[in-house]
């Protein structure tokens, strides 16, 4: 996520230090950081939140407060801790809402809080200087002033808004406070139905099942549940009446849905971690406060907001003594400095006798269990803090799994006999079993045979054997499939001389496995050389040396003079195939190959490296043959 050291400042008295010094005490404590850029005046952190906490630090508040607590600096400004204004005009407590506009139905469980707030008189334009700033320096366009408010509250706080052009929704009727019966905007929540399309903000139309959820009107869908907002009722610059949507939808829900329909938004990145309800009133409430500064020149007033709240979040605990922090970390931490961690995270609690009963701020999800509290009292006191300490010996003997035993046996057998490991696709043209989110039209099924995969593998590698360095392709696959209803393992062979064959892993197994593993040697490491796209060309060159000539000079020679890549060359390998001796001379054989990773190679070009290469060899006083 990209995160503004400008917009940071905001939420504190003092500027906080420079990108570097915040980089670092975000790696050491909390997420790496991927990168610092500097945009305009502003400079820019790439911070990668880890997955367990994008249901806080999703946003510009939630990494304040991280640095809040890292730095021990206050965290001064927090957008939670704001006017209860729209709290109030929502349980119907001001005057100023004499009646509803607007209704809300969520015929799903998926959706666990609506809040629709009506606004009429706005004046759509564009947002002003620093608001533009802030959100093209995290790569965000500005769109307009009401757009641009929706994105800048989801950015600050972490909630995803969405604001619906009034006048473009269909009305229907509805009961208000004093018992009349009055137009009404119709919202509803609900499962999408087949074949149900969608005209979407970004002008494609898109084709919906039953398992998205979609938010309509009384006409018609207006927009997808936690992914995007329907074209219909964009809002435009003739728009004046907006109801701006603040909605906590289902997090597997919005990701299977932004999935299946390659449309990944800014907005279904945060629903699929799992946001609480409760940022839902502080979104509304952000978006409000923004709405009223002077130099946003939106205007507009609230006439009816309606919060649907079937199940609230309900407080939670947790509790951890200084003892299991000290067992797990393996620190002497006194109580004190365990206090010291939660109150610079703003984690309320309680203490009596070493035991800490923390209740966790409704934002912060991932904080469950004993462990999760341990894990924050390390991060912020630095686990540089914490002393290494050997782990004990494993007082049981591990036990040998069988297939993985097995096929390291059967794989082991196969490369002492010259064969090569290849690891095919598991998808095919024709099988039993179909995939749901299946990779591409072509290819829908699970295989059903090793077969064909070791077939395809042969015919693209036998061109490339001289490449390689090999004189004929033997290859192997140990892999899954599916046919007759089951799962099974299988071993298949195929060479340049036998076809291909298979049969099931288990028929290597043998009567007893050990009860350990054996020992194997250690695998020296292999440097990986990418494949040129291009095709190569073969050069052999035979002559005679006299005896005594050291061959591996030779060779090096030859690769000097054919110029090998790391001196600009071409010339990929160089290889002896053939080497006889006739009285006091021997010949040599080489095979070399050349190959270009920008083009496609002419012959000419091989031959004037060849040229050099022979007049190297007569130079020596080799007898070419």
């Amino acid at each position: 996520m990209k995160v503004s050291k400008l917009w940071l400042d905001k939420f504190f008295d003092a500027p906080l230090p420079k990108a570097e010094a915040l980089s670092d005490a975000l790696t050491f404590h909390a997420f790496e950081i991927d990168g610092v850029d500097t945009v305009g005046g502003d400079e820019v952190l790439d911070v990668k939140i880890t997955a367990n906490r994008g249901h806080d630090c999703l946003s510009h508040r939630g990494i304040a407060k991280e640095l809040s607590a890292i730095l021990k600096t206050p965290f001064a400004h927090d957008p939670f801790v704001a006017s209860e204004t729209v709290a109030s005009l929502a349980a119907g407590q001001q005057g100023d809402v004499r009646e509803a506009t607007v209704s809300v139905a969520l015929n799903t469980p998926l959706c666990k809080r609506y809040i629709a707030a009506h606004i009429k008189g706005v004046k759509v334009g564009p947002s002003p200087k620093w608001l533009q700033e802030r959100l093209e320096a995290i790569g965000q366009r500005s769109i307009n002033n009401v757009v641009d408010a929706t994105n800048f509250v989801m950015f600050n706080t972490g909630q995803p808004l969405h604001a619906f052009d009034a006048r473009k929704l269909g009305q229907g009727p509805t009961l208000s406070g004093d018992g009349k019966v009055g137009p009404c905007y119709a919202i509803e929540v609900r499962a999408a139905k087949n074949g149900e399309k969608m005209l979407a903000l970004d002008g494609k139309e898109y084709d919906l099942k039953e398992s998205m959820l979609v938010i309509t009107d009384s006409n018609e869908v207006i927009g997808l549940a936690g992914v995007k907002g329907g074209m219909p009722s964009g809002i435009s610059t003739d728009t004046v009446d907006i109801i701006v949507e603040s909605a906590n939808f289902d997090g597997v829900t919005t990701r299977k849905t932004a999935a299946a329909l390659k449309l990944r938004t800014d907005a279904s990145s945060r629903f699929e971690q799992v946001i609480s309800p409760e940022l839902c009133m502080h979104g509304i409430n952000g978006m409000i406060e923004l709405m009223q500064r002077p130099d946003m020149n939106m205007g507009g007033e609230v006439v009816s907001v309606v919060d649907v709240y079937p199940a609230p979040q309900q407080k939670t605990y947790v509790s951890v003594t200084v003892e299991q922090v000290n067992k797990i970390l393996g620190t002497s931490l006194t109580g004190a400095d365990i206090a010291d961690v939660f109150q610079r995270l703003g984690l309320p609690y309680k203490e009596q006798d070493g035991v800490f009963e923390v209740q966790p701020p409704f934002e912060r999800l991932d904080l469950v269990i004993a462990e999760d509290l341990v894990e924050e009292v390390g991060r912020i006191i630095g686990y540089d803090k914490v002393l290494p300490v050997e782990l004990p010996p494993f007082s049981k003997q591990p036990e040998v799994n069988v297939g993985f035993y097995v096929a390291e046996k059967v794989r082991e057998e196969l490369m002492a006999g010259g064969y090569s490991e290849v690891f095919t696709s598991v998808f095919a043209e024709t099988g039993e079993r179909t995939v749901l989110n299946k990779v591409d039209g072509v290819k829908p099924y699970l295989r059903t045979s090793l077969i064909s995969g070791l077939n395809d593998a042969l015919k693209k590698n036998i061109p490339n054997k001289d490449l390689l360095g090999l004189k004929e392709i033997k290859l192997f696959e140990i892999g899954t499939v599916w046919k007759d209803g089951k799962e099974a393992m299988m071993v298949g062979i195929v060479t340049e001389k036998e076809p291909a064959v298979e049969e099931p892993l288990e028929m290597h197994a043998p009567e007893a496995v050990p009860g350990q593993y054996e020992s194997y040697p250690i695998s020296g490491a292999q440097q990986y050389k990418p494949f040129s796209k291009y095709p190569y060309i073969i050069r052999d060159v035979a002559f005679w040396i006299p005896e005594g000539t050291d061959e591996n000079a030779v060779v090096e020679m030859i690769e000097e003079e054919a110029g090998d890549p790391p001196a600009g060359g071409m010339l990929q390998s160089v290889r002896l195939f053939d080497r006889f001796q006739k009285a006091d001379k021997t010949s040599l054989a080489f095979r070399l190959i050349f190959q270009s990773f920008d083009k496609t190679l002419e012959d000419s070009e091989a031959n004037t490296a060849m040229e050099k290469v022979y007049s190297a060899l007569k130079a020596k006083g080799f007898e070419i043959r």
